[in-house]
Order: C-alpha cells, then structure tokens, then sequence
C-alpha cells in the first residue's frame, strides 16, 4: 500500500467511527469512499441498509451484503459519507468529479450528518481552483455553457461522460468563487441545470482530512 493509499485507509476509517446500531448509511463516490467501503465488513451486522450515490458504490454495498434501498423508502438517514474535491473552512464543498453530483447532493440534503473524507490538500481557502461541475440537461449543454460564460466562468464539455441520470456535465474553469451561496443558487436557476457541483446551502457538518501526521477533524461552525 503506497502512502496516499494509506491516507485513504487512515481517514475512511476514522469516519466509520460515527456509525451506529441500526443506522441507514448514505454513501457517496470515489477512491476515498472504496477506501472506507474496504472497511466496512466488520460493521455490516450494525446496518440496517444503505442509500448509494453512484451505481459503482450499489455494487460494493451489495457485495457486502447491505440491503440497498430506494432514498424514497428510507424514514430517516442518519449519517451520510463522502469525499470531496474542494473544501473550504466552512465546509462548503465542491463535488462531482466523479459525475455523482445531483444524487450526492440530494443524499446530504437528507442526511441528518454528512461527514466529509478528503486529504489535507482539498482543504482551501477559497473554492474554484477545481473546476466547478454543473450537470445539465443534453439538449441545453450550448445554452447553458453560454450563460455560465457570462458569469465569469470558462465551461468545458466532460466529453463522453453521461451521469447515471443520463445528463451531461459541463466543468467550469477560472471561477472565483467569492460567494459560494449566492453562486450555487444562481447556477441552479439557469434553465436546463439539474444541479451544480457546489454544496453550500448544504455543507458538510464535519470534515475529515488525512494528514502524514493523522486525522485532523474540522466541525462546521454553530
């Protein structure tokens, strides 16, 4: 195991810490998510099933054995886990690398906690160095790429990518983003968006960030 693996191991196993007895886990995409779902095993019997972001995550939890369920059965989701591509200190996100964004964002919007999972390098002070996902209807790509040219941003087609959701992405470069609020809810209005990469209305309630030295834990604030 190299030592960004082993950062990886390191962090999702320190978010297995907030599981508990008869919980519905929601769970998100990517390295760091298969990181902590190589750990599960041991908790399995403490589940009472799953909600999956991404039909790759489906997979896994399956194969672990966990029911996975439909978000509309679920009464309540109590915990829900997921890495990032940006973090700030509010614990504003951006997500969607993966392409897993509109059905990330609606299983933090139901969880009771999100807990984020990222090494220390997605921590930044201000978001928009990673490009900026937006997940867009097909026959809106062109109208939406121009009005995103407008607000600053330059929009690049993810080519060849089409989400579980059967949309398109459009990744937006060179967006400083002051305000990520303000910025999320006028992306989200543009006509043809299914939802941007941004999770500021809906921040993580505690970062995790794997560090040479640790784990370091990040609440958001009151």
């Amino acid at each position: 195991m190299n030592e960004q693996q082993e950062l990886k191991r390191q962090v999702g196993a320190a978010a297995l810490q907030y599981i508990t007895d008869g919980m519905i886990l929601g769970v998100g995409t990517g390295s760091t998510v298969n990181a902590m779902l190589d750990q599960l095993e041991p908790l399995v019997p403490r589940l009472k099933g799953a909600v999956s972001s991404s039909e790759g995550s489906t997979s896994r939890l399956k194969a672990l054995g966990i029911p996975v369920l439909d978000l509309n059965e679920v009464g309540s989701l109590g915990l829900y886990i997921d890495g990032a591509d940006e973090a700030n200190h509010d614990l504003q996100l951006i997500k969607g690398g993966g392409a897993a964004l509109t059905r990330e964002k609606i299983i933090a919007a139901a969880a009771t906690t999100f807990v984020c999972i990222a090494d220390e390098s997605k921590l930044v002070t201000r978001l928009g160095q990673f490009p900026l996902p937006v997940e867009v209807i097909p026959m809106a790509r062109s109208l939406v790429a121009r009005e995103l040219a407008e607000l600053g941003g330059r929009p690049v087609y993810r080519s060849g990518v089409v989400t579980d959701n059967g949309n398109h992405i459009l990744d937006v470069h060179d967006l400083a983003i002051e305000n990520p609020l303000a910025l999320e809810t006028r992306i989200n209005q543009l006509a043809g968006v299914v939802t941007v990469g941004l999770f500021a209305r809906r921040p993580a309630d505690v970062l995790l960030l794997a560090t040479a030295s640790g784990v370091r834990r990040i609440t958001r604030p009151a």
